[in-house]
């Protein structure tokens, strides 16, 4: 019997006494009115991993939406500019809390089983309307508790003082939802599918600006890795800032219903880019995981990610998977190569797609090899 099955009878009620992570959720349809709400399991204990991403790489589809199920989400409609008020003040102590807390959650319905996939957010579970909400205070945590209490910092200054303090990124992500960051008049709830890339942009942009200081690699490196029906490269060239993600998926996958494999990415020079990535959430988290690699390294370098997403990918589960698969691939020692022909040589022999078809789609591999070629 799987765990949704054991669960059941758990959460088939108007009542639910457990322990959210701490877990909060912002919707986004309707907006500026959304839903808002916590995710509370239907037990007490140490359930922090239930919403802690960094948590998961190595974990089956199947089991991350287990852990996805136990969630039940508690509904209340209010306007994202509306930061007080009871549901509000609740959802910042869950925010601030440091381990998971005691809630109590009445519905007015019988909680809906079924799961909400989202190309950007992990999967959400069983949902209701919720009638009241009781919560029981723990410990907040003083990293989150002085960005809170500090009214005059900037949203993106605070996040990005969060992470310097090692929080992880799914909780910054939770703070900025939920609007405990930035000047005090402009702060407000976002929905959580947005703050989860806008933290990733922010940090990312942050660790690029620094790297950019400094020297570039003096080799090509090839990382790879594979996790979830997915193949993973990650190419370093010895070349100043730049930043291509590419996604060819598979037929049969879930974003993918036509017969074909369909190739799409998006791709920045040194000077960034102005406009929202083609390719959403996934661009921002790619770049956090390559932009912190160099940054620890002391080096710049232009990346090129390449992720074949094979039929076994049945479900999204969110862009944590793009940035801890990549964080992951990078831990490990890369492959190590004079020239940009012999890193494209080995990279051919690693992926099912021919390397044809990636530099026809891709715009830092075709500019680089024209370059090679006019400097012949």
């Amino acid at each position: 019997m799987c765990i949704r099955d054991r669960v059941k009878p758990l959460i088939e009620k108007k009542e639910i006494d457990g322990s959210s992570p701490p877990s909060v959720f912002v919707g986004r349809i309707g907006y500026p009115k959304v839903y808002v709400g916590p995710l509370i399991p239907p037990f007490k204990g140490n359930t922090e991993f239930l919403d802690l991403p960094e948590k998961w790489y190595g974990r089956s589809i199947m089991e991350i939406v287990d852990f996805r199920f136990l969630l039940v989400r508690g509904m209340k409609r209010i306007k994202v500019f509306e930061t007080e008020g009871k549901i509000q003040d609740m959802l910042k102590e869950l925010a601030l809390a440091k381990k998971p807390v005691d809630s109590d959650a009445v519905f007015k319905k019988k909680p809906l089983h079924r799961i909400s996939l989202s190309s950007e957010a992990q999967p959400f579970g069983p949902s209701a309307p919720l009638k009241d909400l009781k919560i029981y205070p723990s410990k907040a945590d003083w990293r989150i508790e002085k960005a809170y209490y500090d009214t005059d910092w900037k949203a993106s200054e605070a996040v990005y003082w969060l992470y310097q303090k090692n929080l992880p990124v799914s909780k910054i992500q939770r703070v900025f939802s939920v609007g405990l960051l930035g000047i005090e008049e402009k702060r407000r709830l976002v929905p959580t599918r947005w703050s989860i890339t806008a933290v990733d942009d922010i940090i990312s942009r942050k660790l690029v600006e620094e790297i950019k200081q400094f020297e570039t690699i003096d080799e090509y490196r090839v990382f790879e890795n594979y996790y979830l029906d997915n193949r993973w490269i990650i190419l370093m060239i010895p070349r100043f800032w730049s930043y291509e993600s590419m996604e060819a998926w598979y037929p049969g996958t879930v974003w993918n219903p036509e017969k074909y494999i369909a190739i799409g990415g998006d791709w920045e020079g040194f000077n960034g880019r102005t406009s929202y990535a083609s390719i959403g959430g996934c661009y921002y988290s790619g770049r956090l995981a390559c932009a912190e690699y160099l940054a620890k390294e002391k080096r710049q370098a232009t990346v090129i990610i390449l992720r074949e997403i094979h039929p076994g990918y049945i479900m999204p589960v969110g862009v944590w998977n793009v940035r801890e698969t990549v964080r992951h691939a990078l831990e490990n020692e890369p492959k190590r190569f004079e020239t940009l022909k012999s890193a494209l040589s080995y990279i051919a022999q690693k992926l099912e797609i021919p390397l044809s078809v990636w530099i026809k789609n891709s715009d830092l591999l075709r500019n680089l090899l024209k370059q090679k070629t006019l400097n012949v």
